[in-house]
């Protein structure tokens, strides 16, 4: 067949093609139609539920903006109060030192953001006309703001109205924005700032009526904040991220009224969508109008959507159309989409957009800058055109290293300091190479912004050895201090002598407890201030830890030492502390050790200044004890010894359970098993020692009531495994001590502890000395009626010893008295001890509670006992002591 008939043969196909043959095409858009259809449902769907999400994300963000605010401008009022209750309760006049102490320790510039200084202001008298005048006295920070001390105020109304407000209400007044003479923007024009006022008044509590606050008007306060660095850290994140801000003051001046402005106001409110919300604070109102970014929403799912369903719709017709389409059609459709997700020049300079290093472009030949990434733009302002080693702190070190990248081709990475656009320093690790960009050589700087980080070490190394609240030396630094004043002694660097003292306030307690922990917080502030302002310059003052303070003083002997020690607690005594209408005094002990030998250790150091201090508190409180080798330090150190051991054996499990048996005497009763546990410990070597070498020291440091929880714990979680008799124990008597009767939740750790070891109450009685029911009668009874209401039997132990047994016997609801041993003791030779157990033993019946006598130490006492009505008794005579069956050896 020729060419001719090839031609002819296909057209005559085509004539004659049937229908179905077209059917490819027709398929193939049918689908792409349908497919685009529901990809526009879909994608309506998806911009509706967008756009719901942008309306109410809009809402949230302008109702959230105005409440930024207040707490912002809160903030500065709080700063205001803490320095309004230093004028009320400091006995010191003000002066310049003190009151940049008191900002230090206030730390103003770390949280109020804006923030500029605090200023005092003294009110006098024009005595032409008889004004008001206000001069700045005192500021802080001082440095650069010098200009502003002797201001008047009045010469500002703005400043002078807000003054005047907050003066006859004493209540924060915000003024109207002025500009900053301190600040200039980058053209050069004084930057807005406001000035929050609060009055500072006479010594004395707080005024309450307008005549008394005009009557004792000391000055004003003040706490000026620049507008745009307060506004914009108190919007900053999602409120500036999403929406544009103008804020206006509604009552100031034309020209000062715009507060803060990110763009200029839409000309249609409506059409923009803004929204407009008020902030009411200090007799002032700002006026909020917020409206959407155009970047505002999140569109990706919508875009995605549309670009994957249009995808598929034509992904589907190119499929049905490729039953009938030639092998070119589909070559080229796959070289359009290949070129369509090709790499290009501009996606590699959005990249360099997003870094968040500082990358600079300069010319080789004049080091001019001629790009700057996003990041270098927004720490260093506008760099464009200016020579790349202008930008370095330091000239000497920006030629270095354009020197050395004209020499090596790199300048190594290391720390510098740049300068940003309103002359302000920037620490950054930065590297300088010559590079080749488009045939020519430049020079290309990268740098990464280090100033939090060197900040943050720096803050860090602070915290490590300051207390936090005082702003005083912490115990980890003291020590430290300590033990290099002891090595520099011991390496002949130092020979004068140097005192350690420890101050303990007296009665701290009482001011948590009356007027809460932010009281006793400023308490310790004040009187830190107080006690460093006494110092010599040298002198090492530490807060050790809760009320307790620490001084080295160096180069000083025993006389000068005593002299200090007492003057530092006359500062303390002298100090007058205010809060909430009440007035406290406070008072410190102090413990003295001269440090003129050599061979003190720091623990040996410690622990005298430690005792010599608690001897100050057992003289009295309010007093000065110096170490020495008097009894009282010997028998302190003894006590803190044994104190140390106890705590040792409760770590380490060392402490002993011994019951003694109770007797009935009144042989008609049925059998029962009475005991009575008696505490032991083990020492080191395996020795035991009796109570009466360590409950003294105990109850004196404090660990009775970790001793006595021990006992019960121990007791009822053993309660089968204390006698022989097993279950069948009828009653077992565990002693509590005084401080353990002062423990609000001693009752309900016994109850809790009977409950999950299943002890029956009623087999469990609780013996209380009688000196120290009567020491806190209120509380006893309380506790007593409690754990008897739960089935517990309670003991009046060693009755008979106290100066009022009878005339209290009538107000303790107990169960059992026991009479104190040494009536018993001379019985057979002594008749007043037998007209004493008897009329014991006649009133115990008639409260209905049984009588116990102690120490029957010869059987020929218990006819007499019995004869004089006692039911029990107890003693060596009858059973001597014996370890429980838990804690035997086999």
């Amino acid at each position: 067949m020729d060419e001719e008939d090839t031609v002819r043969g296909h057209d005559g196909i085509a004539a004659g093609v049937p229908s179905y043959r077209f059917a490819s095409p027709l398929w193939a858009l049918a689908a792409l139609l349908a497919g685009l259809l529901l990809t526009a449902e879909l994608a309506r769907r998806e911009w509706k539920v967008e756009h719901q999400k942008v309306e109410s994300l809009q809402r949230s963000l302008a109702d959230a903006a105005p409440q930024r605010l207040r707490e912002s401008l809160e903030n500065t009022a709080l700063v205001l109060r803490s320095m309004q209750t230093v004028f009320l309760s400091s006995s010191q006049p003000m002066d310049q030192a003190a009151f940049t102490d008191y900002q230090r320790n206030l730390r103003s510039g770390d949280w109020l953001h804006g923030y500029v200084l605090t200023g005092f202001a003294g009110r006098e008298t024009a005595p032409d006309d008889g004004r008001g005048i206000y001069r700045y006295l005192f500021l802080a920070p001082l440095q650069g703001s010098e200009a502003l001390l002797g201001f008047d105020i009045a010469s500002q109304p703005e400043n002078m109205d807000a003054l005047l407000r907050a003066r006859d209400a004493d209540t924060p007044a915000l003024s109207a924005p002025f500009p900053l003479l301190q600040f200039r923007d980058r053209q050069g024009q004084a930057a807005l700032g406001v000035t929050v006022r609060l009055p500072a008044y006479t010594r004395g509590p707080a005024p309450t009526t307008l005549a008394e606050r005009q009557a004792r008007e000391l000055g004003a306060l003040a706490v000026s904040l620049r507008l745009e660095p307060m506004v914009g850290n108190a919007l900053k994140g999602s409120i500036l991220d999403h929406m544009h801000v103008d804020i206006r003051d509604a009552g100031a001046a034309p020209e000062h009224a715009q507060v803060f402005a990110t763009a200029p106001l839409p000309a249609d409110d409506a059409a923009a969508g803004v929204r407009v919300r008020r902030v009411e604070f200090g007799g002032r109102t700002w006026e909020l109008r917020l409206w959407p970014r155009a970047e505002l929403g999140n569109w990706t799912q919508l875009w995605l959507i549309l670009a994957s369903g249009s995808a598929i719709s034509v992904l589907l017709a190119l499929f049905l159309w490729s039953q009938g389409a030639t092998q070119r059609r589909a070559v080229d459709l796959g070289r359009k989409m290949s070129a369509r997700f090709g790499e290009s020049e501009a996606r590699f300079r959005v990249l360099n957009e997003l870094l968040p290093a500082l990358v600079l472009l300069a010319g080789a030949g004049d080091g001019r800058i001629i790009h700057a990434n996003h990041a270098a733009r927004t720490q260093l302002g506008r760099v464009a055109g200016m020579r790349l080693d202008a930008l370095f702190a330091d000239p000497a070190l920006g030629a270095q290293a354009l020197a050395a990248v004209a020499d090596d081709g790199h300048w190594d990475s290391r720390e510098a300091v740049v300068l940003n656009g309103i002359g302000a320093g920037l620490w950054v690790h930065a590297a300088l190479a010559r590079v080749e960009v488009d045939a020519a050589p430049h020079l290309l700087m990268v740098a990464t912004d280090t100033s939090a980080q060197r900040e943050m070490t720096e803050r860090l190394r602070y915290q490590a050895t300051h207390d936090e609240l005082t702003g005083l030396c912490n115990r980890r630094e003291f020590e430290r201090q300590l033990r290099q004043a002891l090595m520099n002694r011991a390496g002949r660097l130092a020979s004068e002598p140097f005192a350690l003292m420890y101050i303990d306030l007296d009665q701290f307690k009482i001011i948590n407890d009356l007027s809460g922990h932010m009281a006793g917080d400023q308490l310790l502030v004040q009187l830190g201030q107080a006690m460093r302002g006494g110092l010599r310059h040298g002198d090492l003052l530490a807060r050790l830890g809760g009320d307790e303070f620490g001084l080295l003083a160096f180069d000083v002997d025993a006389v000068q030492a005593l002299a200090l020690a007492e003057q530092v607690r006359c500062c303390i005594e002298r100090s007058t502390f205010m809060w909430q209408g009440r007035t406290y005094t406070v008072s410190a002990s102090v413990g003295v050790v001269m440090v003129d030998r050599d061979g003190r250790t720091l623990k040996d150091l410690l622990a005298w200044a430690d005792s010599a201090c608690y001897l100050a508190k057992d003289d009295g409180r309010n007093r000065v004890r110096v170490h020495g080798d008097d009894d009282d330090a010997t028998r302190r150190m003894g006590e803190m010894e044994w104190a140390n051991r106890l705590r040792w054996a409760l770590e380490q499990d060392r402490l002993l359970l011994d019951y003694q048996e109770v007797v009935q005497l009144d042989g008609t009763l049925a059998p029962a098993t009475h005991v009575e546990l008696l505490l032991r410990m083990r020492d080191e070597s395996g020795g035991v020692v009796l109570p009466g070498a360590f409950l003294g020291a105990a109850e004196r440091y404090g660990l009775m009531p970790a001793v006595d929880r021990w006992v019960i714990r121990t007791a009822l979680s053993n309660f089968a495994r204390l006698h022989p008799c097993g279950d069948t124990l009828a009653t077992c008597a565990i002693n509590l001590s005084g401080a353990s009767i002062e423990d609000e939740g001693l009752a309900d750790f016994i109850l809790d502890t009977l409950e999950r070891h299943a002890v029956p109450p009623r087999k469990v009685c609780l013996e209380i000395t009688e000196t120290v029911a009567v020491r806190d009668l209120l509380r006893v009874v309380r506790m007593i009626e409690r754990l008897r209401a739960a089935g517990c039997r309670i003991a009046l132990d060693d009755f008979g010893a106290g100066m009022a047994s009878f005339g209290y016997l009538k107000n303790l609801p107990v169960d059992v008295i026991k009479i104190d041993g040494s009536f018993v003791r001379n019985l057979d030779s002594d008749p007043m001890n037998r007209i004493i157990i008897d009329a014991v033993a006649r009133i115990g019946h008639q409260r209905g509670a049984k009588v116990v006598a102690e120490w029957v130490e010869d059987q020929r006492y218990l006819e007499v006992l019995r004869a004089l009505g006692v039911d029990y008794a107890q003693g060596f005579a009858l059973h001597r002591s014996e370890r429980v069956l838990f804690q035997r050896t086999p």
